[in-house]
């Protein structure tokens, strides 16, 4: 009876859902207007192959390096930069845009559910067109009469080019389910060796190993507003992490979020429009407090006019400025001003996750590293350990570096300098590039060489020569063999859950996916020695802490 009294609530709740997105499809419509523009000689445009992966449309251009990250170059009013970049990136946009639905379809394999979370996205963000500034909604239709329609069983190009930049929000969001962790800091004066303002940052967002493949760092010189630089991927026009040409710089660090109940500015936009229309701390922080957010999150803002940085922390409903008291700052994923102290969610945050654990340990390598410069910078990004330089276990989210960056940036505003991290994670080596010599350069760049200061590059981390790398390339293997046992009902023949324990022994998850198997294969004593075994390691968080346990007692109960 119970479980029959269950499906009628599930089926219910779908058929209510589906009234619901039935009235505001007839009441509203769901698909967004398109923007109305006038000028569209920017479709006549012909891309030009100048050699191996080398492309230009007049000034513009897209090349590889031979470092492995892409390069791009745009100029123009927001509705041109829109089709120029898609017809630059057309290539790289449709791979991009494969990957990410692949790693949905791993999130969510059941196509009916996939369909129903689609059409549920589209309910909600039906009105995300306006909140968007007119420029950055004309700048994505543009470069979405480019984009492949062989996704359009998700929704069509503008619509979907569209709530793909609201994704990290949502899923940010759900992830109340599980936070993105990201860390930046920032130091000068006396903290670094030539007193000059210096910024590190790692992008802690995996949306699988195939998503990173292709980074871009984009040089744009718009119209309107300054020049900028940011790291980013095809088909994606806001920013998570950028420089401009008056030396300010923005990251976005996630805090603990309500679930948001209606569409409001992505904060990749949000974070664009401050790096294009902002030169200094007040006035990031002007355009901060106009615009109403999907979710909570921390900015990091270095600014060479200002010589400091500082953290502008943002919720749904405040907006809050804080400076640093001493001349570092550092931000991991919790709230730090007095105006989200004791706010509910952040102290939830601090007590759940794993931010205040990285944030110390954060502390502990600035003070081993009194004097910074941009090679101790990328050494402290590149941390794999745990406070007291203890052994976690490999890719553990108490670590500075928990091999899933997109990326890792450096940035030193006052010399216009931006290292940029190659693959794999933050490990390959980071590349320079000098801004001011870029845009001076960029509009007429007319041969494939190389623009960045190879003479400041860092060598790749010597960790990918050890067996450590060896080590953990195993452990993601095993990991997703498991998944694939799990989900399919098959059984491990003995292979794969001593590939995991051998892979990473100093990390809770090997112990807890083995533990997993052997549930799954019956054996329950042997189980709950595995989920034992990982609560004596160091856990990402206590959610975590608590879901072992609960395995643990259900064991218990039926064996």
């Amino acid at each position: 009876m119970k479980r029959l009294l269950k499906i009628l609530g599930y089926i219910f709740l779908v058929l209510a859902v589906l009234a619901l997105g039935f009235f505001i499809y007839v009441k509203w419509g769901i698909a967004p207007d398109e923007p109305q523009i006038v000028d569209k000689h920017a479709l006549d445009l012909q891309r030009q192959k100048l050699g191996d992966n080398f492309y230009k449309i007049g000034n513009n251009w897209l090349r590889k390096s031979d470092s492995g990250l892409w390069e791009e170059y745009v100029e123009g009013a927001p509705f041109d930069r829109g089709v120029i970049a898609g017809k630059l990136t057309q290539e790289l946009s449709y791979d991009q845009e494969a990957a990410f639905v692949e790693q949905i379809h791993k999130l969510v394999p059941n196509n009916k559910y996939l369909h129903l979370l689609g059409y549920l996205t589209r309910i909600f963000n039906r009105n995300l067109v306006h909140n968007l500034p007119d420029e950055y909604r004309d700048e994505i239709y543009g470069e979405s009469l480019t984009a492949s329609h062989d996704f359009d069983f998700v929704s069509p190009p503008y619509e979907r080019l569209l709530n793909y930049h609201a994704a990290h929000d949502i899923g940010h969001a759900m992830q109340s389910l599980a936070l993105v962790g990201c860390t930046s800091f920032g130091a000068w004066d006396e903290y670094t060796e030539d007193s000059s303002l210096l910024i590190g940052r790692n992008f802690d967002f995996y949306a699988g190993d195939k998503f990173a493949e292709n980074k871009i760092v984009f040089f744009c010189k718009p119209t309107d507003g300054h020049k900028f630089a940011m790291i980013t991927w095809a088909g994606m026009m806001g920013c998570v992490s950028g420089m401009n040409d008056k030396g300010l710089t923005v990251t976005i660090n996630a805090a603990k979020s309500d679930m948001p109940t209606a569409s409001a500015t992505p904060i990749s936009i949000l974070e664009r429009e401050i790096l294009q229309h902002a030169g200094n701390i007040d006035e990031a922080y002007a355009i901060a407090k106009k615009r109403k957010t999907f979710v909570s999150e921390s900015l990091l803002i270095g600014s060479a006019a200002d010589h400091q940085t500082a953290l502008i922390e943002k919720s749904t409903k405040k907006t809050s400025l804080l400076r640093a008291s001493q001349h570092i700052q550092l931000c991991t994923n919790h709230y730090q001003s007095d105006s989200f102290k004791t706010d509910p969610n952040n102290v939830d945050n601090i007590r759940t996750s794993a931010s205040e654990y990285r944030y110390e340990r954060l502390q502990e390598l600035l003070k081993e590293n009194p004097r910074l410069d941009y090679k101790s910078v990328a050494k402290i990004l590149r941390d794999q350990h745990g406070k007291g330089g203890k052994d976690i276990g490999l890719a553990n989210e108490k670590a500075v570096n928990q091999l899933i960056s997109h990326h890792s940036v450096i940035f030193e505003p006052e010399k216009g300098l931006m290292w940029v991290s190659t693959q794999p994670f933050q490990l390959g080596a980071y590349e320079c590039y000098d801004l001011n010599k870029v845009f001076s350069e960029a509009p007429t760049y007319a041969s494939n060489k190389e623009i960045r200061e190879e003479s400041l590059t860092i060598p790749a981390d010597s960790f990918l020569l050890t067996d450590g790398w060896q080590r953990f390339v195993a452990f993601k293997k095993a990991k997703e063999d498991i998944r694939e046992i799990l989900k399919d009902h098959k059984k491990d023949d003995g292979t794969v859950g001593a590939t995991m324990l051998r892979s990473n022994p100093n990390s809770w998850e090997a112990y807890y996916w083995v533990g997993e198997l052997k549930r799954h294969e019956g054996q329950r004593t042997e189980s709950t020695v595995f989920y034992e075994q990982a609560l004596a390691h160091e856990i990402n968080d206590s959610n975590e802490v608590y879901k072992i346990r609960k395995l643990i007692k259900e064991n218990e109960e039926k064996k």
